[in-house]
């Protein structure tokens, strides 16, 4: 114990960082705890799309949508997405959305703002069509 208390007191800015870096761990797993988006990976999505019923809405360019997308899959526009236009979407607001993008990152963005805009049951593929794809799960082309 004084070996710690000796470490602190001769190494403050390393000491208050790591006590920084430990809350902000802690606070993130809170928080992802805690948040009504939840991260599934490409075998839960499958789940979600065989039991649930689930819709997958992919959110990448129109272009990327066409050169491969998971079967089923309905394209939302990122421009509508930035807007929070989901107006198309309506008809899913009771069933489990599972939303991707190209890597996980700007769909987080987007569910939350489905989430709040009312859609009860919203999810993000955690790594996005890479984790997809990685998984070797099969995709389709065209519309």
């Amino acid at each position: 114990m004084d070996q710690y208390i000796e470490f602190i007191t001769n190494h403050p800015i390393l000491s208050a960082a790591w006590v920084g870096i430990v809350f902000l761990i802690v606070s993130g797993w809170i928080k992802s705890k805690l948040s009504a988006v939840r991260q599934i990976n490409p075998q839960q999505l499958t789940l979600l799309i065989n039991r649930e019923d689930g819709q997958v809405i992919d959110m990448r360019a129109q272009k990327e949508f066409n050169t491969g997308h998971i079967a089923g899959a309905q394209h939302l526009s990122p421009e509508n997405a930035k807007k929070s236009d989901f107006s198309s979407l309506e008809k899913y607001k009771s069933k489990p959305i599972i939303l991707v993008c190209t890597t996980g990152m700007t769909a987080s963005g987007t569910a939350t703002a489905m989430h709040k805009a009312g859609f009860e049951q919203v999810s993000v593929l955690s790594g996005g069509m890479g984790a997809w794809q990685s998984a070797s799960l099969p995709t389709t082309t065209g519309r």
